[in-house]
C-alpha cells in the first residue's frame, strides 16, 4: 500500500495502545497456568495475534471477546504446527516453551524472521534434550524434552532468548542456572518477563552473573489482569509533540518497566541547548527511527550508538532509518553500530518517498517526519499492522492528511 501523508495538522489526544511486549508475556504465562485468566487487552496487532494463535495450537483454550483474552487450561497435544508470522518475540519465547512441554512442533516463519539469528539459544536447546532441524530452516522442527541444567548465553545478542528460557525452565524436572556473559542489553525487557512470572507465582533468583531457576514449578493465575499502555508505539506521537504538534498521549505508566519510557528523556536530550547529543541506544533500540527523525529537525549533531542489533530487526534498521532520513533531505551517515545525524530543519522542506521495507517502525517514523518535511509518500504503509494496526486511523483522526 502506498500512502502520501502530511502530519502538519496533528493535534488532540490519543490513548496509548496495549503493550505488545507485556501482552506476549501475560498470554504465555496464562497459557501455562493451571487456572483460568482474563487479560484485558484494549488493542491487538499481528504480533499479539501470532502469539495467541500459537498458544491455542499448543493446547490453550484461548478466546478474545469484548477487548479481553479469556484463557483456560486444556489438554496438551503430542504434536503441533504453529505460525509465528514475523514476530521474533513469539518465536524466541515459544521455542523453549514447546520444548519444556515436550510437544513436537513445526514452526512456520515469515518475512525476515527465518534469517534472524537463533544462536546461542539454538545450541543450548540442542545440548539440553532437544533436536532441531538445521538453523535457518523454515519450517523449523523441534522435538524432544527440555532438561534443566546450566545454560550459558551471551547477554548482548537478544534478551528474548533469556526470556524464553525464563518461561520454560520452571517447568523442567531439574533446577537450572542461566549464566550471562558480556554486557547486558535490553535489560528492561527481562525485568518485564520477571514481573510477569512473579504475577503467576514463578520464583526466579537473580545472581551476580545470571539467574537460578528452581524446577518443578507451577504457574498460578491471579485471575484478572490488564495489559498496560505501550511506550514503544506512543513514542511516535511523543516525537510529533517534540516537533511541535499539540498532542497528548494518555494511558502511559511513568513507572512502567518498559525501557522505551526513556523516550521522554531522549527527546529532552535532543531538544536541549547542547550542540552535540550522544544517545546510547543499547536499551532502547526500537526508538532509533523516531529519535532520528526528531534529531534531523534540530540544528545540532546527534550521534546514536550501541545500536548494532538493529541490523537484525524486521529490516536492517540502521540502513532503513538512514534511507528514510536521506529521503526527506536530512544529512546523516551510518556507523557500524548507529547513526550520525547533522540536523538542519531547512533541509526538510521537500518531502520525499520512503520505502518502509516492511518495517512498521520505519513506516510510522516516516509519517511523523512529514510534520517537518512536508508530504511524504510511504511505500509498504501496511507494515504498521505488525504492532499498531490502527495507526493510520489515529493519524487521520488527529488531523493528519492521508491520501
Amino acid at each position: 500500500m502506498k500512502l502520501t501523508v502530511n502530519a502538519k495538522g496533528l493535534h488532540g489526544t490519543v490513548p496509548a495502545i496495549a503493550s505488545k511486549s507485556m501482552a506476549h508475556r501475560l498470554l504465555i504465562c496464562s497459557a501455562l497456568s493451571e487456572d483460568p485468566s482474563q487479560i484485558r487487552c484494549e488493542t491487538l496487532s499481528d504480533d499479539i495475534n501470532a502469539t495467541a494463535s500459537c498458544l491455542k495450537k499448543l493446547g490453550c483454550d484461548l478466546t478474545y471477546t469484548a477487548k479481553a483474552f479469556y484463557c483456560a487450561p486444556s489438554s496438551r497435544p503430542e504434536r503441533a504446527s504453529i505460525d509465528c508470522g514475523e514476530s521474533g518475540s513469539t518465536l524466541r519465547f515459544l521455542l523453549p516453551v514447546t520444548a519444556a512441554l515436550g510437544i513436537k512442533t513445526r514452526v512456520e516463519m515469515h518475512g525476515r524472521l527465518p534469517s534472524r539469528p537463533l544462536s546461542p539459544l539454538y545450541g543450548e536447546l540442542c545440548t539440553h534434550g532437544c533436536t532441531l532441524s538445521p538453523e535457518g530452516s523454515n519450517p523449523l522442527i523441534i522435538s524432544g524434552k527440555l532438561r534443566g541444567g546450566i545454560y550459558t548465553l551471551r547477554a548482548d545478542i537478544s534478551s528474548q532468548f533469556i526470556s524464553g528460557l525464563l518461561f520454560a525452565l520452571p517447568l523442567c524436572g531439574e533446577d537450572s542456572t542461566i549464566i550471562l556473559e558480556g554486557k547486558r542489553e535490553s535489560t528492561s525487557y527481562i525485568e518485564m518477563t520477571l514481573l510477569a512470572l512473579r504475577i503467576y507465582g514463578i520464583k526466579i533468583n537473580a545472581t551476580e552473573n545470571g539467574y537460578t531457576v528452581p524446577g518443578r514449578q507451577k504457574y498460578r493465575s491471579p485471575g484478572t489482569l490488564s495489559v498496560e499502555g505501550d511506550w514503544s508505539n506512543a513514542a511516535f506521537w511523543l516525537g510529533a509533540e517534540a516537533l511541535g504538534a499539540p498532542l497528548t498521549v494518555t494511558g502511559l505508566d511513568p513507572d512502567s518497566l518498559q525501557g522505551d519510557r526513556a523516550v521522554t528523556h531522549a527527546l529532552a536530550l535532543i531538544r536541549n541547548e547542547e550542540q552535540r547529543v550522544m544517545i546510547d541506544a543499547g536499551d532502547i533500540p526500537d526508538l532509533v527511527p523516531i529519535l532520528s527523525v526528531v534529531a534531523a529537525a534540530t540544528k545540532k549533531l546527534t550521534v546514536i550508538y550501541n545500536a548494532g542489533r538493529l541490523r537484525l530487526k524486521e529490516s536492517d534498521r540502521i540502513e532503513s532509518t538512514l534511507a528514510l532520513l536521506r529521503a526527506i533531505g536530512a544529512s546523516a551517515t551510518a556507523t557500524e553500530d548507529g547513526l550520525r545525524i547533522k540536523g538542519d530543519p531547512e533541509k526538510l522542506k521537500s518531502g520525499g518517498v520512503v520505502d518502509s521495507v516492511n518495517d512498521h517502525r520505519i513506516a510510522m517514523a516516516a509519517a511523523i517526519a512529514s510534520f517537518a518535511a512536508g508530504n511524504v509518500t510511504i511505500l509498504g504503509a501496511e507494515a504498521v499492522r505488525k504492532s499498531y494496526p490502527g495507526f493510520w486511523d489515529d493519524f487521520r483522526r488527529l488531523g493528519g492528511s492521508v491520501q
